[in-house]
């Protein structure tokens, strides 16, 4: 699975409106929910927030990966938000996030959303690439970059 499957244009949000890591969470599901027309968007929060509190999904190097498994989604779908200023993400190397991925998926595809988890992991390990998403100011340059850097990057 490639993340151009999973993520559209209309799922890429810059910036993000708010600097609350709950509120960034919220304001992510809003944006999916608008797009893909969500079976139930409060299930799907819920289950992203009970993840968060758990342990927080920033990861390091300015990202955060928030998500969740709900039924209330049909199928994997993926977002992404550019912070207008660095957010406090309680983030495990205790830096401030740039880059937000909402990554959800129903609770029977499993496989593919840990496959889609590690693919958003493994792209953004590289810090140019990171510097070149945050510094672009469209969502269809967003989606190129991210597509350039996928073909690239897992090359078969």
């Amino acid at each position: 699975m490639k993340l151009m499957d999973i993520l559209t244009e209309d799922r890429v949000k810059i910036p993000l409106e708010n600097t609350d890591k709950e509120k960034i969470i919220d304001e992510m599901v809003m944006l999916i929910d608008r797009s893909a027309k969500l079976k139930d968007k409060d299930q799907i929060l819920k289950a992203v927030l009970d993840r968060e509190a758990v342990m927080s999904t920033g990861v390091g190097d300015e990202i955060a990966i928030p998500h969740g498994k709900s039924d209330g989604v049909d199928d994997i779908i993926a977002a992404l938000g550019i912070t207008k200023e660095p957010v406090n993400f309680d983030s495990l190397d205790n830096k401030p996030v740039r880059l937000v991925w909402l990554l959800v998926g129903p609770q029977d595809k499993t496989g593919p959303h840990l496959k889609a988890l590690s693919r958003i992991s493994r792209l953004m390990h590289k810090k140019e690439f990171r510097d070149r998403l945050i510094s672009t100011s469209k969502p269809r340059d967003i989606i190129k970059v991210i597509g350039t850097e996928e073909d690239k990057f897992f090359q078969s």
